[in-house]
């Protein structure tokens, strides 16, 4: 079955690109052509390149990897929050602060920080201190959880960056890219599609084609973690397996020793 059919791209508006002047000529084999001054994405390989990411993050999850969600403008940030959400995973969707990957020590400082203030909030601290003193303390919470509510339980450097817009993600693109770390995104037509390693050439401006491709994603997330539930219970199984198998030949070496200890006696007798 196909992750996803041109049909639903059409309906998404994944096809729509930027005006042609505004345009980055290294998207032009992504182009299919031009109409009415705005380029059309070729949705061919929309398809393709979607079944590629696809695939690479099921495989990514399947092994337990993390994968970061990226889109912090506005058409991106419901989509972006909903869908990690969705399949478990983190994300980022108000505002990347520098460093977020390539200074992450600091950051799970703050992080740090966030929790404390929340076990403040929920044991009762702040109904015991000044008022003045509370407001601050809410004002730094809901700060930090803004920028970093989507990232405050993942347990380290995600293994995927998947993005909304790289030109308008640039930092982050460039802390993964320093770092290794694979990124996929929608690639517009005004974008650098040799700043990803998975194109996926689309519409990234409109919430519907955001949400659409967002949510394959999401999906290749969640068919992954079925493989790795999958996988746990077979190797339980098998670990299963072998202990009753153990269980079996200890038995049987022990039948064989008690058999030869009676032949032992009878022979004595004799």
């Amino acid at each position: 079955m196909a992750v996803v059919t041109m049909k639903q791209l059409l309906e998404g508006g994944v096809h729509f690109g930027h005006q042609t002047r505004r345009w980055n000529p290294k998207m032009a084999p992504y182009i299919f052509t031009e109409r009415n001054g705005i380029y059309i994405i070729d949705l061919q390989q929309t398809v393709k390149q979607i079944e590629l990411a696809y695939e690479f993050v099921r495989s990514v999850s399947e092994r337990g990897g993390s994968i970061l969600f990226v889109g912090t403008k506005k058409q991106a940030q419901d989509s972006i929050r909903e869908e990690a959400q969705r399949c478990g995973m983190y994300y980022v969707n108000n505002r990347w602060l520098g460093g977020t990957l390539t200074n992450y020590r600091t950051i799970a400082k703050s992080i740090q920080r966030l929790k404390e203030l929340q076990k403040m909030e929920e044991d009762g601290t702040f109904e015991v201190l000044p008022k003045k003193e509370v407001a601050a303390l809410m004002n730094e919470q809901e700060k930090l959880n803004r920028n970093l509510g989507g990232i405050i339980d993942m347990p380290g450097l995600p293994q995927v960056v998947y993005v909304v817009d790289p030109k308008k993600e640039h930092i982050a693109v460039a802390e993964a890219r320093r770092l290794g770390i694979p990124i996929i995104a929608i690639v517009d037509t005004n974008c650098d599609p040799t700043e990803v390693d998975f194109v996926i050439p689309g519409n990234d401006d409109a919430i519907r084609a955001i949400k659409l491709i967002t949510s394959i994603m999401a999906d290749a997330v969640l068919e992954g973690r079925q493989g790795e539930q999958m996988t746990d219970e077979a190797a339980g199984d098998e670990e299963a397996a072998d202990e009753a198998e153990g269980e079996k030949s200890a038995f049987g070496a022990e039948a064989e020793l008690d058999a030869a200890m009676d032949f032992a006696d009878d022979f004595d007798e004799e």
